[in-house]
Parts: structure tokens; C-alpha cells; sequence
């Protein structure tokens, strides 16, 4: 039986897991694939283009770069992420991409299972996460060699399916594809519980006499060490305070079964697609307001907005509002399209994109730019109109929207808004929304404006020992980013674990749960 089914069905394993991954994104594959023994090698014919880089690689070339000083090697690296080793891997993994070059990787992957961590990741879906929604046949902002996992070439692999990348771009569709592929090809499958949904992750609270108690979570008394009083069971674990209690249910024929993982370690690879961000403002919760691209598109196909509706207020303007925009206009549904940066900002990411590769993208900023509220000519897209630095006031139940600009306000009479203003992660299952975990412990996780507050070299939470993230949680918000944190993480765990005895006297029971999981 493999080791994770084993570990969630059994009610006398000895020890807690090492590692538990809550996400099964690409964030929690690449980690996965780390940790399941694949080590990356600086190549014995490789040359990097950075002279300096390339003289502290040969420093240490016979060592995989999870042994080695990552701080040693990321020092100066400059680039599109905050974080040192995301910048280190995707030099080594993309030389000198983001200047246009087409270098190949210097590195080459070896599978050593003496490695290999014991592990289980953690996901409502199929692996790939968030991916699996997306709007299938959209093609994806990055390039398609950037949406790669180590070892399996994405292009390679779309070959195999006889279909061409357009622009050197692939569909959200072949890229949640490729990542069940990616699994299934490494070996990783059965590191994966897929259909579960974690409800509590806390620290197990040790009582006076040493023993850990922990909530009854329908643990009926049938774990190894363990007494039903009440609403809770005492365990008897050692190093207790180095302990973590992953809870939750998994969706099986039969309904609900609930488990409670003990783990040393906890990575939080969520990602950032879970709960859209909303204006605030009053109105918002009015039936004709959504939040979603989905939505918008479920009203379409109801009926309930057309040609000859009023028009549709879209307020962002991020790629989600642009791809509503694409949207309404292919189907000739008005648009107005609100947002609150003026069209020529820099940080505005259509003044970001190349034309070339991005032409739908381009057009939606050429409509913001040309059909400006008060310009008077729609001649070139019928229906469009733009509200640069508009702001929403609020909605009213009869369908108007007050519009602000300085001094100026607006009164429109719309169909339905669709407001896409970015995404919040859903980090329920912790207290207080994990909001004490990130840089300003005030305000909610943002991949964008507030990241967890990590250690800079192992992606370990300042706030809490033993709990780590990556991804778009502490802002490497594109898949070629977020394989430095599964990097880093591997080397900190490895390197931790070569310092504990194995068998360390942590006897506890690792799992209990209130049903037996067949596969």
C-alpha cells in the first residue's frame, strides 16, 4: 500500500508525517517532486551567461543545488520576484529570459530516492489546482516554457498531442492537462489525496503532564495511546510543540470522511484564486453584482444579458476584466469599464506586455485608451466605452451604479457589473485567516499587497516555525517563480532532517480518522 494511504488508514502508525503540502497546484506538484528524491545538478557542459553565477556553480558543482548555500548563490541576483531563490532557480532553469534570450537550462535532474521525504499533498481537485477552472480555451500570459515543471518539457509534450502553441502561448486547458500528466509521468501520484478539503491546521496544545490534546475528531477511541474524554483525547506525543494537526474531510461515493494528519512539517500552497476581492462598497451584494468570470458567463448563456441589454459594467483592470471585456465585445453585449488607474500608468499591466505576443491584451488597452467616457466617437469598437480613475460608489437595487472621478459623479443604468479586482486566498482553515502570518498583520493575505512573511531562503514563516509557503502566497505569482520555494523548502527540510536522529522518540500516533480511505 503506498505510504500516504497507508498513513491515513491506519490507526497505530508510530510516527507523525514529515511533511503535509495543502494545495495541489503547481506549487504543491514542484514540491512534491523535490522531496520525492529528484535533485537538480548545475550540468557538467553547462555554462551560465552570468560570469559571477557561473564561477560560484563551479565552486560546488558536484553537489546537487539542494545541498548547497542558496544564500551563497542568489546574492546580487536582481529580477521580477522578491524572493532571492526564485530568482537563483529561474536563472539557472530560464538564462537571461526576461531579456529575450533562449538559453537552455544548465541544469540536469537526478532521481535519488535515498532522498526522497516522506510526504502527502493535499487538494480538492485534480492535480494542477485552480488551473482545472480556468476558461479552457483563453491562452495563458506567460510563455509556455515559463508554465513548465522540472524534467518534462511542456512544448515536447504538446507535440505529442499534435497541437501547435500559438505565440509560444498555451491554453489553460492544455496546461491543467499537462500537470495530471506531469504527476502520473514522475511517480508522484500516490503522494496525492485528491477530493480533500482541510477545515483546521493548529499547533497540538500539550497539557501539564506532557501529553498533546488534540479536538475528537470522530477518533471513537480506536487510536493507539489514545482516551475519548469528552470532546477531546489526549495522545502521547513527545516534542509536542514541534507538531501540527492537519483537519479536514475527503469527498468519497459514500459522503464525508474526515482524517486528522499529524505532521512535522506544513507547507501552505494554495495559491490566491479562491475568493474574489470585493469593492466594499454598499449595493455589492445586490443579485445583478458578480464576482467571477463564470458568473458572467452563466448569465450569458441564461439569456439574461445580450446585444440589447443595457450595458454590462466591468470594473478592473487586471487580465480577468480584460477577458470580460474580450468576452462582451465578441458577443457585441455594451460595455462600460471602469477602473481607477489612468491608461498610461506603468504599473498598469497592458503598458507591461508585448504587442506581439499579446495582441488580445493590446486591443482591450487600445479600447481603454481610444473610447474614453466623454470622447464622443465609438466608431472603431461600437458599444465600448471606458471610465479611466473612475471609482464605484455604490449600486442600487433598481440597477444604477454611481461612478467618482474627483468631483465628478456619474450615474449609469447597467444590466448587470461584473467587478474583478484580483483574488484573495482562502487560508480559512487557520486562525484568523492567517492574517497574523503576513507582512502587515492588520490586513487580510494578498499575493499582490500583503505576502506571508517568510524566511527569504527557506520560505519558513517567520511567525511560525515548521509552517512554510510558496507560491502566490508570498508573491511569486508566476509558475516559472514558484519552483525556487520548492528548492528552498527541500533544502532547509533535508538539511534539518540530517541533523535528527531518525529514530528521534516522537511516538505518537500520526493519524486518526473516522474511516478507513480505499483508493
Amino acid at each position: 500500500m503506498p505510504f500516504v494511504e497507508d498513513q491515513i488508514s491506519s490507526h497505530n502508525s508510530a510516527y507523525p508525517l514529515p511533511v503535509v503540502i495543502i494545495g495541489n497546484g503547481p506549487s504543491g506538484i514542484c514540491l512534491s517532486y523535490f522531496l520525492s528524491g529528484y535533485r537538480p545538478y548545475f550540468a557538467p557542459d553547462a555554462t551560465h551567461p552570468n560570469p559571477i553565477l557561473q564561477c560560484k556553480l563551479e565552486e560546488s558543482r558536484s553537489l546537487s543545488l539542494v545541498d548547497q548555500d542558496l544564500q551563497h548563490l542568489s546574492e546580487g541576483l536582481e529580477g521580477r520576484s522578491s524572493n532571492p531563490v526564485s530568482l537563483l532557480f529561474d536563472a539557472l532553469i530560464l538564462p537571461e529570459s526576461d531579456f529575450g534570450q533562449d538559453y537552455e537550462s544548465t541544469l540536469e535532474w537526478k532521481l535519488e530516492p535515498g532522498q526522497s521525504i516522506p510526504h502527502v499533498v493535499l487538494g480538492r481537485g485534480p492535480p494542477g489546482g485552480a488551473w482545472h477552472a480556468m476558461e479552457g480555451s483563453m491562452l495563458t500570459l506567460s510563455l509556455a516554457n515559463w508554465m513548465e515543471l522540472p524534467g518534462l518539457k511542456l512544448k515536447d509534450w504538446v507535440r505529442e498531442k499534435r497541437r501547435n502553441l500559438r505565440n509560444d502561448r498555451a491554453t489553460p486547458d492544455d496546461i491543467a492537462s499537462y500537470y495530471v500528466h506531469f504527476v502520473n509521468k514522475m511517480g508522484l501520484q500516490d503522494n496525492f489525496l485528491c477530493g480533500t478539503c482541510v477545515t483546521s491546521l493548529r499547533r497540538i496544545p500539550c497539557s501539564q503532564d506532557g501529553k498533546a490534546k488534540r479536538l475528537n475528531s470522530g477518533c471513537k477511541g480506536a487510536c493507539t495511546n489514545c482516551t475519548v474524554k469528552g470532546a477531546e483525547s489526549e495522545v502521547a506525543y513527545e516534542n509536542v510543540n514541534d507538531l501540527w494537526e492537519v483537519s479536514g474531510y475527503r469527498e468519497r461515493k459514500e459522503g464525508k470522511v474526515h482524517f486528522s494528519i499529524c505532521a512535522k512539517n506544513v507547507v501552505l500552497a494554495t495559491g490566491t484564486h479562491d475568493t474574489p476581492a470585493w469593492l466594499g462598497v454598499d449595493g455589492e451584494d445586490l443579485p445583478y453584482v458578480c464576482h467571477s468570470l463564470s458568473e458572467f458567463e452563466a448569465a450569458i448563456a441564461s439569456g439574461s444579458v445580450d446585444q440589447d441589454s443595457d450595458p454590462v459594467l466591468i470594473v478592473g483592470a487586471g487580465l480577468s476584466a480584460a477577458d470580460a471585456v474580450l468576452c462582451a465585445h465578441h458577443l457585441n453585449i455594451p460595455v462600460y469599464h471602469a477602473f481607477r488607474r489612468a491608461v498610461s500608468d506603468p504599473a498598469m499591466i497592458f503598458n507591461q506586455l508585448p504587442k506581439v505576443l499579446y495582441p488580445e491584451y493590446h486591443k482591450v488597452h487600445q479600447m481603454m485608451r481610444q473610447q474614453k467616457f466623454g470622447s464622443g466617437d465609438d466608431s472603431c469598437y461600437p458599444g465600448y466605452t471606458s471610465y479611466p480613475q473612475y471609482r464605484v460608489v455604490h449600486f442600487t437595487p433598481d440597477r444604477k451604479c454611481i461612478l467618482q472621478c474627483g468631483e465628478d459623479i456619474l450615474v449609469v443604468k447597467i444590466s448587470r457589473a461584473v467587478v474583478l479586482i484580483g483574488a484573495y486566498p482562502n487560508l480559512s482553515f487557520i486562525k484568523d485567516g492567517g492574517k497574523y502570518l503576513g507582512l502587515d498583520t492588520g490586513k487580510p493575505i494578498s499575493c499582490h499587497r500583503n505576502p506571508i512573511d517568510i524566511d527569504p531562503y527557506t520560505y519558513e514563516c517567520i511567525q511560525e516555525p515548521g509552517l512554510f509557503a510558496m507560491g502566490p502566497l508570498v508573491g511569486d505569482n508566476f509558475v516559472r517563480f514558484l519552483k525556487g520555494g520548492a528548492l528552498g523548502i527541500t533544502s532547509c527540510l533535508s538539511k534539518r532532517l540530517e541533523k535528527q536522529d531518525t529514530e528521534d522518540g516522537c511516538n505518537c500516533t500520526a493519524v486518526t480518522a473516522s474511516a478507513t480511505y480505499n483508493r
